[in-house]
């Protein structure tokens, strides 16, 4: 009988489909870190992980572990290397809430755009002649870079067409013809992006320790270009955004990821710039998304058993042939 540990919580709906699946049983940490599922994983035979770390250590403690299904679609926070030399399959949820975090992106363009938190602010200290700053600004017309044009970047495009911007995008993997039939501009180079852009948002996975959007990355855009990033915590150099706000080298900011989750309380962005916005790593968390999202990592622990999961959600099933073919 396989026992799941859910480590975190999840959607009811999700954990409907585990009560009334036979052959299963589970233990639920509500809390989402690695210390409060750490001392039930050797129990478990299926581990269902929200965005908290699982590192070699746990892995190795999990001596009865086949499966480990992530709530989401990123797996940063995973060492995947550790599952791969014990042969276990780490899955994804697939496209379950890429119109969830496309719709956050806009909001916080629009927010900043449209100047939300300076206005609210500033009405509620009884400044109600801010409106005479004629600070915010006007989508229509203006460019965004969509830097990674996977699901999510696509589904951005989409809503930004419905705003009247000029999309562009950068996303070397991916064919000409997709953004040819996107109606999407193709930039070649990441600097040439920059430069065209009044406003850019970030939907690429973390692929190195050096943040791709460093200082000099963040010197090639317009002084009124505002940055998005609701991809991934360390894309963006988050001292280097807090310093060109500051010297006003960029129209604003919004954050969903950091660095460090959550920021440490000194974090210079928790008291930089008011023409930042951030947000606690929620553009995927909406209620649909989160049952979305919740069915789906459940149905990948009970299909695996089944021998039913699909292949195509299993972020490191070439490796694990190539292990098993030696």
């Amino acid at each position: 009988m396989p026992h799941v540990l859910i480590a975190g919580k999840i959607h009811d709906a999700g954990l409907s489909i585990l009560k009334n699946t036979p052959g299963f049983t589970w233990d639920l940490v509500d809390e989402v870190s690695t210390a409060s599922y750490a001392p039930f994983i050797a129990n478990a035979d299926a581990l269902l992980l929200r965005t908290q770390p699982l590192t070699a250590t746990e892995i190795t403690r999990g001596t009865k572990l086949q499966v480990v299904s992530r709530h989401g679609v990123g797996y940063d926070a995973v060492d995947v290397a550790a599952l791969n030399q014990r042969g276990i399959p780490l899955t994804i949820v697939g496209d379950v809430n890429s119109l969830s975090v496309a719709e956050h992106t806009l909001a916080l363009l629009l927010a900043v755009a449209k100047q939300v938190r300076i206005y609210d602010a500033s009405i509620r200290s009884g400044n109600w002649n801010c409106r005479n700053s004629f600070s915010a600004i006007e989508l229509s017309g203006r460019t965004l870079l969509v830097l990674g044009f996977g699901r999510i970047g696509r589904e951005v495009a989409r809503m930004a067409g419905c705003f009247n911007m000029h999309v562009v995008a950068w996303d070397p993997y991916v064919a000409a013809e997709i953004f040819s039939a996107l109606k999407v501009q193709r930039v070649e180079t990441l600097e040439e992006g920059l430069k065209m852009a009044d406003a850019l948002t970030v939907h690429l996975p973390l692929s190195d320790s050096k943040p791709l959007l460093g200082r000099a990355e963040l010197a090639l855009l317009k002084p009124e270009a505002i940055v998005i990033n609701t991809a991934r915590g360390g894309i963006v150099d988050e001292k280097a955004l807090v310093v060109a706000l500051q010297n006003h080298k960029l129209a604003g900011a919004g954050l969903d990821v950091f660095s460090q989750e959550p920021p440490p309380s000194d974090s210079p962005l928790l008291v930089g710039s008011e023409r930042l916005i951030l947000s606690p790593h929620s553009a995927g968390l909406t209620q649909e998304a989160a049952m979305r999202m919740s069915v789906s990592a459940v149905n990948n622990i009970i299909n695996y058993f089944n021998g039913t999961l699909d292949d195509n959600l299993i972020v490191n099933q070439r490796q694990i042939k190539k292990a098993d073919a030696i």
